[in-house]
This record gives structure tokens, C-alpha cells and sequence, in this order.
């Protein structure tokens, strides 16, 4: 039996093969199509509720429990409050509390990341021990420390936030820099007269912020759960700042009477976090080369 008596009449193998990379690289673009629509769209709702509101966030002249029509759009809560308006300004305390987060979490991450990439011995080892242990420590009890020294606010819960995930990005950071300080072209680098700080601006944080915004993307939606979750239990932003998490615990003893004050914020809740993930999966897929070869 000869190479060729293996190959079914008809078949083309050839070109078949090609069309495989191409609906993945379809599907990783749609992806981030999606992520970006859905984050677009409560990024558009947050910018919104900035130069405008239906309602005033404390107005209860609306009827209880009502549903909507008459001038509300999603109706009102058990005050009286119209939930638009609500669902707006918790639309853009999740944005900021999310970048607020990621922000604290990126300058102190990527500083003490780095720091600790060039620590050697003991050091090394204790910088390792030292973000376990920030790592491992409980948000939630993080949250309640700060806000028992500063009071309930959103300002108190993405300290909180971005402290806990600071560690996170640290302990990425600098397992990544020092694989690139291991790389050729960095003892290169050092043996033309290169400073550090010259050389991690020039050649190692350029080589690690792919994988570094993957992260954060990442981070972003952790954040936003985080503060919806503080919010829930009292320790985000306080009334009349209408936070999604807050709006679920205010609206689950009337779910069955008025579902739409709980179904509206976990919704949107849910789409942003989706949102925000689908974008750093195709973020992953367009700025990693190692990522793209390998799901080619």
C-alpha cells in the first residue's frame, strides 16, 4: 500500500488545515468584542451618571415598591427611591472602585515586585514568606481594619481592596522580572554601562506589561466583586451612594414583591465582570506571543 492509497478521494487535508487557526484567532477577536461591549456599556451608564440622573439619589417621592412606569423607568425600592437612578450611580462606584483598586494595586505591586526580584538569599526568601502571608490574609478582615480607623467609604473599601490585590501583583511581578533579568540581552545590557533603573525601564517592564495588564484586567473584576460584597455587608460606600452590593441587601427581603430592584445591579454586576474577563482573554491572546503560539 503506497503514501497515496491512505488519502480518501476527495479529501484536502491542505486546506483544512489553515482554517483552524483562523477561527480561533475568530473566536479569541470575538471575545474581546464582547468583553468590550459589555464593559462599554456600564462604562457608558457610569459616564452617564456623572452629568446626569433621573432622580435625586435621597428623593422618596415616588411610591413604594412600585414598578415600572410613571416617569421610573425600573420603578422604586421600599423608600420610594427610583432604582435608574440607583442602578447609574452604582454603575460608577463599581468603575471607580475597580480602577481605584487596580491603581493601588499597580503601584505597590509592581514597586515591591520588583524590589523583590532583585533581592538575593535571606532576603529573597523573606520577601517571598512576606507576600504568602499578605496574600493569605482575608480581605474582608483587611476592610474592617480600615474602616474601624477611617469609617465606612467607598475611599476606605478600595484602600482595602487595592492592598490585598497589591500583594498579588507583587508576588506576579517578580517571579516575571526575574525571568527576564535572566535573559541575554539584560547581562548585555549591564556590560555596556546600563544602569538598573535605566534597564528595568528600558528592558524589563516593557517586557513583562503583557502579561502584567492581563493581570489587572483581571484584578479589575475582583475588585468590583470585592467592593459589591464590602458594600453588602456595610463597610463600602454609605447611603445615599447607591452601590449595587448594597442595592442586593436592601432589596432581598422584597424580592418576591419587587425582583427588579435585585435583579437590575446583579445583572449589570454579572456583565461587567464578564465583560472584564472576556477582555483579558483576548488581551492574553493579542499581547502575549508565547500565548499565541502555543493556541495556534
Amino acid at each position: 500500500m503506497t503514501g497515496t492509497d491512505l488519502i480518501t478521494p476527495g479529501a484536502t487535508p491542505a486546506a483544512t488545515s489553515p482554517a483552524t487557526p483562523a477561527r480561533r484567532r475568530s473566536r479569541r477577536s470575538a471575545n474581546l468584542v464582547v468583553g468590550c461591549v459589555l464593559a462599554g456599556l456600564i462604562a457608558l451608564l457610569a459616564v452617564v451618571s456623572v452629568f446626569w440622573l433621573p432622580f435625586d439619589a435621597e428623593d422618596t417621592s415616588g411610591g413604594r415598591l412600585d414598578g415600572p412606569g410613571g416617569g421610573h423607568l425600573l420603578g422604586t425600592d421600599k423608600l420610594g427611591r427610583d432604582l435608574f437612578t440607583q442602578v447609574l450611580t452604582g454603575s460608577r462606584i463599581a468603575v471607580e472602585a475597580g480602577l481605584g483598586s487596580v491603581f493601588i494595586a499597580a503601584l505597590i505591586g509592581v514597586t515591591l515586585g520588583v524590589l523583590a526580584a532583585f533581592a538575593q538569599g535571606w532576603l529573597d526568601d523573606t520577601f517571598s514568606a512576606l507576600l504568602d502571608i499578605l496574600i493569605a490574609f482575608p480581605t474582608l478582615l483587611l476592610a474592617m481594619l480600615i474602616v474601624a480607623a477611617r469609617s465606612a467609604t467607598l475611599g476606605s473599601a478600595v484602600l482595602a481592596i487595592g492592598l490585598a490585590q497589591s500583594a498579588v501583583v507583587a508576588r506576579l511581578v517578580r517571579i516575571l522580572v526575574k525571568r527576564v533579568l535572566a535573559r541575554d540581552y539584560i547581562t548585555a545590557a549591564r556590560t555596556s554601562g546600563t544602569t538598573w533603573p535605566r534597564t528595568v525601564l528600558s528592558h524589563v517592564l516593557p517586557n513583562i506589561w503583557p502579561t502584567l495588564v492581563v493581570n489587572l484586567a483581571l484584578q479589575f473584576g475582583l475588585a468590583v466583586l470585592a467592593e459589591a460584597g464590602l458594600s453588602y455587608l456595610g463597610l463600602g460606600a454609605p447611603p445615599p451612594n447607591a452601590s449595587w452590593g448594597r442595592m442586593l441587601q436592601e432589596a432581598q427581603a422584597t424580592f418576591t414583591t419587587a425582583p427588579v430592584g435585585a435583579l437590575a445591579p446583579g445583572i449589570l454586576l454579572v456583565l461587567l465582570v464578564i465583560g472584564v474577563n472576556l477582555i483579558a482573554d483576548g488581551l492574553r491572546d493579542t499581547l502575549d506571543p508565547a500565548t499565541r503560539r502555543r493556541r495556534a
